[in-house]
């Protein structure tokens, strides 16, 4: 495929604005390039989560083993577009690099996976058994990727690579921390200041649980050598309607990010326990829930993965090194490593650490290679 071939996929998937939304119209686009090539066995399946919010699964190539490729259609907001530079939903070339929403995180990487695919089927090159899989719903929760899940597409994977930013192609994730969001309600009864007996303060209730919580998610205090320490953020507190009323009720919210040596059950059961102490006191009446908690990803870098994507980067990318790392932020991957079977998971992609910022980009030799890179790592994968 030329060059100009694969810059205008990558503007193409960036002038979609699949802003926590829309994520169909990106499946259509890419059904389109697959289905040329149905005559070579390409397999499409669509997975609708909710109405104009499809995931898309493709699947090229025969055999036993399945190598995963994975990429996110969605995007975070723009934000204030006056304050972008270009327009963020028309990509624009300047000093090397391509500019729009999406360019890093991770509009690049998912094009670079298609490509890569289509350049296998246009010279009958396909090495083996290779499954994409575009998911919904990636920044706000992974929730395509946990419906892919559990309706079967990761089993029986033999590895996976998700392509998540890897600061220019010279980063592989293979292990995470998960994450915990809880939120916890605190329901008291109102009156009026001057007579805060005959009322039940939900504030002070609420403060209760925020000063007990931080020595208790404190205990949780084993470090992994890679990730760190788990680590807990009070992140909101809302409560009460006006200054001279008993406020009726209080809402906190906290932001876990856990580690391997502690799975999510462990720290939802401290903080279950902790609810239930206080509800037996007097007057208390507090609940808790969570919004879509991630698992953290265990991971070995000395997987046959790892070691076989790091020695095709070397070959590739040879004014670069590379390196295995842990990554603090969850992705697709804390729910893909639910699916049926024993495979390593990485994370890599021509993206940067411009994500979720003004003026996102990825650089163009940068998005080129990654192309030459996933289809080696493919040939070689099957090879070995």
């Amino acid at each position: 495929m030329e060059k100009q071939k694969q810059i205008e996929i990558l503007s193409k998937l960036i002038s979609i604005k699949s802003v926590n939304d829309n994520e169909g119209e990106v499946a259509d686009y890419i059904e389109s390039l697959f289905a040329p090539y149905q005559d070579q066995g390409v397999q499409i399946d669509r997975i609708q989560y909710a109405p104009g919010r499809d995931n898309l699964v493709v699947t090229i190539g025969s055999g036993d083993r399945i190598l995963g490729f994975s990429g996110h259609e969605d995007v975070v907001s723009a934000g204030d577009e006056a304050d972008w530079q270009t327009d963020p939903f028309q990509a624009t070339i300047k000093d090397g690099n391509l500019y729009g929403r999406g360019a890093s995180d991770m509009k690049s990487g998912l094009a670079a996976l298609i490509i890569s695919m289509l350049e296998m089927l246009e010279d009958n090159s396909v090495p083996g058994k290779i499954r994409l899989l575009c998911t919904v719903g990636e920044e706000t929760g992974e929730y395509g990727a946990a419906q892919l899940t559990k309706e079967g597409y990761a089993d029986g994977l033999a590895g996976l690579i998700i392509a998540e930013p890897g600061n220019d192609m010279t980063e592989i994730g293979y292990t995470s921390k998960g994450v915990i969001d809880y939120i916890v309600t605190s329901v008291g009864k109102q009156a009026h200041s001057s007579q805060p007996e005959k009322g039940i303060n939900a504030i002070d209730h609420l403060i209760d649980f925020a000063t007990q919580v931080k020595p208790l998610m404190a205990q949780f205090d084993q470090v992994d050598p890679i990730l760190g320490k788990l680590t807990h953020v009070q992140s909101v507190f809302q409560g009460g309607s006006q200054i001279n009323s008993v406020p009726d009720k209080a809402i906190i919210k906290g932001n876990i990010r856990t580690i391997p040596e502690y799975p999510n059950k462990v720290v939802f059961a401290a903080l279950n326990n902790l609810v239930e102490e206080l509800n037996q006191k007097d007057g208390y009446d507090l609940s808790i829930r969570y919004s879509f908690p991630e698992e953290a990803m265990p991971g070995d870098k000395n997987a046959p993965l790892i070691k076989l994507m790091e020695k095709v980067h070397g070959e590739i990318f040879t004014d670069r090194p590379v390196k295995a790392i842990g990554q603090s932020g969850a992705s697709d991957a804390s729910e893909f490593l639910h699916g049926k079977g024993d495979f390593a998971i990485a994370e890599i992609g021509p993206g940067n650490n411009t994500q979720h910022q003004t003026d996102e980009f990825v650089n163009i030799e940068t998005f080129y290679k990654s192309v030459e890179f996933y289809k080696q790592v493919a040939k070689e994968f099957f090879t070995k």
